[in-house]
């Protein structure tokens, strides 16, 4: 029963989040032969200012880097 956390920032559409789980789900069939109605997909979203790499906070990457 595979489980998939994707983490993600705040803003994705509902039909991109159906796209993702679609996608996942179908790769997980295709290269390990999972079932699709075992498969669990959950999509985090994270504020931006909850959210840092590079040494800055994502939304401060943003305003400098557009």
């Amino acid at each position: 029963m595979p489980y998939v956390n994707i983490q993600i920032t705040k803003g994705a559409s509902r039909q991109q989040k159906e796209e993702l789980v679609k996608d996942v789900t179908a790769s997980l069939v295709r290269v390990l032969g999972k079932k699709p109605e075992q498969t669990h997909i959950v999509i985090q979203e994270i504020n931006e200012d909850d959210w840092g790499f590079g040494g800055m906070l994502s939304d401060d990457y943003k305003k400098l880097h557009g």
